[in-house]
């Protein structure tokens, strides 16, 4: 069934999500940088992606205030600093600070660990990527599998939403393997099911 999608972000992670989304069928709105056009698009959406730099997180949810009350939240961030350092550790993680921050809303974290130009597809020529889903709420958890399904990922539940403790480091090494170690954007995760 066809879901309302806010994509906060219309930088390459937003607009990749948003076109792997609209294939897969769902009315996609994406929005960049405006406070007006981020409370507008949150309040219509039943699930709103936050595809923005880990940095602006505080300011969206500012921005979006009471329209994300009650809606699934997809954290696509990447919990990194200025300097390109894991921003927080092991005791906590970006997922589980925006869910302090967002209490009335279901926080799933997905997608962070997929480079840009292969979030529209969830694919790596011709084989799926995994997109680990993390969450406390199972409604939401379950809605995001299928969002990453329909787009076209082998999608995994990875547990609840502390487990992004884990997902956001992995996303660290695959940039560490990309970008610092030289191997490049055509590389993925996958995670092999016997």
């Amino acid at each position: 069934m066809a879901k309302n999608i806010g994509v906060i972000g219309d930088g390459n992670v937003g607009g990749a999500l948003a076109r792997g989304l609209k294939r897969a069928g769902h009315e996609v709105r994406g929005v960049g940088n405006d406070a007006g056009a981020v409370r507008e698009a949150a309040a219509w959406a039943e699930v709103v992606v936050l595809a923005v730099p880990f940095g602006a997180i505080d300011s969206v949810v500012k921005m979006a205030g009471e329209a994300l009350s009650g809606k699934t939240v997809v954290d696509v961030t990447n919990a990194i600093d200025g300097s390109m350092n894991l921003a927080v550790g092991f005791t906590t993680s970006g997922a589980e600070e925006l869910q302090k921050k967002l209490p009335k809303s279901r926080v799933v974290k997905a997608f962070n660990t997929v480079f840009a130009q292969h979030m529209d597809t969830g694919r790596l020529g011709d084989k799926p990527l995994t997109a680990f889903v993390a969450s406390d709420d199972a409604t939401a958890k379950a809605t995001v599998v299928g969002l990453a399904r329909e787009i076209g990922f082998d999608a995994v539940d990875a547990g609840p939403l502390k487990n992004a403790r884990l997902l956001e480091p992995l996303a660290y090494l695959n940039i560490q393997l990309g970008y610092t170690l030289g191997l490049g954007t055509q590389i993925g995760l996958k995670l092999l099911h016997g």
